[in-house]
């Protein structure tokens, strides 16, 4: 296996996992309006409601960390790093992940495999409200979030290590973006011609990619 296809794996497991765990916004959409209703129009709030809000959102949280790593879509202070090279933008990624984020992200996976196996051991439940729902499954994403975003940081490493090689940051694997939803809107739309449509998706892709500034390929292909 070539280091590209290692990579685009790596970003499939990450991108899956990631649109997967966005599922749990209807979830945890339905428990507020539940709520809502029930507070405002019954005069019957649900107290594990609170509770169950917040480990869906937690959990939505911490999963799609390793997805935004694999999109490149962490804030970053890119004022002064969009206007480096390559090579040095490299240099500067390889450093912070091996200085800041593997010895950040290891302390993540075992300080959170402990929290969960004792979470675990006394079937904790919440105590913020009484007779609170169980815990432990929450505190169990901790530890399985936390090694997804470790295997997918190694994938960045590998990165910058193939930048360095070449000059050049290796494809990633993309997935739908503003600008995709913009050509969907404006193709249906009926008073943009043709000319003056693929001229406003093709100004979007500029600004998008200035912006960006770093080498984000198309999907591998079969």
């Amino acid at each position: 296996m070539d280091v590209q296809r290692f990579l685009i794996r790596i970003d499939a497991i990450s991108v899956w996992v990631g649109k997967a765990a966005a599922w749990l916004i209807i979830g945890l959409m339905a428990l507020v309006c539940v709520e809502v209703f029930k507070r405002y129009i019954l005069n019957a709030p649900t107290a594990w409601i609170f509770d169950a809000s917040n480990m869906l959102y937690g959990s939505l949280f911490m999963l799609a960390g390793a997805y935004a790593l694999a999109q490149n879509a962490h804030v970053r202070g890119d004022f002064i790093y969009s206007s480096l090279k390559p090579r040095t933008q490299a240099t500067l990624d390889l450093a912070l992940y091996i200085l800041f984020f593997l010895p950040g992200v290891a302390a993540l996976v075992y300080a959170g495999y402990d929290y969960a196996a004792l979470s675990w051991r006394i079937r904790e439940h919440s105590t913020v409200t009484a007779e609170g729902p169980p815990i432990y499954y929450f505190k169990t994403v901790i530890p399985v979030a936390g090694a997804l975003v470790m295997l997918q940081g190694l994938a960045e490493i590998v990165r910058c290590i193939a930048c360095l090689r070449t000059g050049e940051w290796p494809r990633r694997m993309e997935d739908v973006e503003e600008m995709d939803v913009v050509a969907e809107q404006l193709a249906h739309s009926e008073h943009v011609d043709l000319e003056a449509r693929e001229a406003a998706i093709e100004r979007a892709q500029d600004i998008d990619r200035a912006a960006r500034q770093r080498g984000l390929g198309g999907e591998e292909e079969p």
